[in-house]
């Protein structure tokens, strides 16, 4: 896949591409907004391959460890991309775009979203707020060449941009663990979409619908977005984080490990258990054998639960002052008891002050999880 034109003909075989998208999508090259040297790809080194990865439907990292030096084997954390243009397509698709609305975008990350927007709109339209100085700097000349000048503003998303408000939608491209007042104030009476969790489950679209600066809405997709810089969620190598010398408190469950970090019982418990994080390791000897890890945000705590096929029970071993199996284990009972409520079942409200945020179940009046903030 080397042409734009062949990444839109993909996009419209998947029905991934509404036609009133349509033109923005034809009319912008992604490959404008993709520095030479990405993640998987060197334009000078093999042009053909970096092509085949810019026009392909897939994410493309443009940035590690906010951009600092990064040592050949030290853990790389993504911190900018261009998204997959497919789940760009979807949020916008959420966010019901109008002719005539006012659209501020957090997070401009390649600026290859914005284009799309002000291609649409109009960049008068257009305003996104970018945290990392150099980011926003590459995508100015990215917008640029391409024939686009919105508002691009250096600053915490978190504030968005109160010069340019009010606006008729909010869309966040980086993934929230709250939704900020000051969006609700400078976006009294429109729609937010956002990326949003915590650190044990963050693969949800919440897509709000604002009144009088009071929000509700509910959750969607499967997006995996960087997070929100100011309140990221733990991530690392296991080797980094655990020690051999490290013995921890050893038990057993009969509950199936892989069972605990499917969506929906995952959405349930990362409500609650809004610290942790997970990595599921398979065996490499085809056993089929596999170890699932927890780890505290913090690093102060983890714990693992060993997979074998066909056993009723399940080897744990937690360490450090909190015992996180015990936690999951404890949320996802309780999501048993409710009857295994799909992710679909849940909502988001968040009150004009930004403090009050609530996820209930089926009705507002049926908060679950823990109260905001998270």
């Amino acid at each position: 896949m080397t042409t734009q034109r062949q990444l839109v003909q993909s996009l419209v075989e998947m029905g991934a591409l509404a036609p009133e998208w349509r033109d923005a999508v034809g009319s912008v090259d992604r490959a404008l907004f993709i520095p030479e040297v990405i993640v998987g790809g060197d334009f000078r080194q093999d042009p053909e391959e970096w092509l085949r990865i810019v026009y392909a439907d897939r994410p493309v990292v443009t940035q590690v460890n906010d951009g600092k030096a990064t040592a050949d084997d030290a853990f790389r954390l993504p911190t900018s991309s261009s998204s997959m243009p497919s789940i760009m397509l979807e949020m916008l698709d959420l966010l019901d775009v109008r002719d005539g609305h006012r659209v501020l975008e957090i997070g401009t990350g390649t600026g290859y979203n914005a284009a799309w927007l002000s291609y649409r709109l109009g960049e008068t339209r257009v305003t996104s707020v970018e945290l990392d100085e150099n980011v926003l700097s590459l995508a100015e000349e990215n917008l640029k060449r391409a024939g686009f000048r919105p508002a691009t503003v250096l600053g915490d998303g978190r504030d968005g941009h109160r010069e340019g408000a009010p606006y008729h939608r909010i869309i966040c491209t980086c993934t929230m663990r709250d939704v900020p007042a000051a969006w609700l104030e400078q976006c009294p009476d429109g729609r937010i979409v956002t990326p949003w969790g915590s650190s044990f489950f963050s693969g949800s679209f919440a897509t709000l619908d604002v009144v009088d600066g009071k929000a509700r809405g509910t959750f969607s997709g499967s997006p995996a977005f960087m997070w929100d810089r100011t309140h990221r969620g733990g991530a690392g190598r296991i080797a980094d984080l655990y020690r051999e010398e490290q013995q921890g408190v050893k038990g057993t469950t009969d509950i199936p490990p892989q069972h605990v970090i499917q969506d929906d019982p995952a959405f349930f418990i990362g409500l609650t258990v809004t610290d942790t994080w997970f990595r599921w390791c398979d065996a490499d000897d085809g056993s089929g054998e596999a170890t699932l890890w927890f780890f505290a945000d913090d690093g102060s705590s983890w714990a693992t639960v060993e997979y074998v096929p066909d056993a009723e029970t399940y080897e744990v071993e937690q360490y450090g002052p909190r015992t996180l199996w015990d936690d999951v284990r404890e949320v996802f009972l309780r999501w048993h008891d409710l009857g295994k409520p799909e992710r679909s079942r849940f909502g988001l409200s968040v009150d004009g002050d930004g403090v009050s945020q609530r996820v209930w179940l089926d009705d507002p009046r049926q908060p679950v999880g823990r109260p905001s903030p998270l």
